[in-house]
């Protein structure tokens, strides 16, 4: 996929997670919340030349990009990504953390797009 398409997927998938964490489907919007993270670190690691073959190369990338903009707290934004994507696997976000935590994978996800 080119950036524009990982930037646009993004988007469109922070509208989807929205749609189906409100509709009550909790994990289908935990993985696609995290979908929207992982597409957004896409096109500014790329632009980087690093390496994004695996689901820890994501978190290293994050990590990177975290350091070099001074801006620590979207490491810790990207971790909550995490748990939303275990939350698809494992059930066992509540409906209040998942209202506690999406507000940080938003900020993740804007400000990296933000960045284009």
């Amino acid at each position: 996929m080119r950036a524009e398409q990982h930037i646009q997927a993004a988007q469109d998938l922070l509208i989807k997670s929205g749609q189906r964490l409100a509709n009550g489907v909790r994990m289908q919007g935990s993985e696609t919340l995290w979908g929207a993270a992982a597409h957004s670190i896409f096109p500014l690691s790329r632009l980087r030349q690093w390496s994004l073959e695996s689901h820890p190369r994501l978190g290293e990338s994050a990590d990177r990009l975290s350091r070099g903009l001074g801006e620590l707290h979207l490491s810790m934004d990207f971790d909550s990504t995490g748990r939303f994507h275990a939350n698809f696997c494992h059930d066992f976000m509540t409906a209040s953390d998942i209202t506690m935590e999406c507000p940080l994978v938003h900020r993740f996800v804007n400000r990296l797009l933000s960045l284009r």
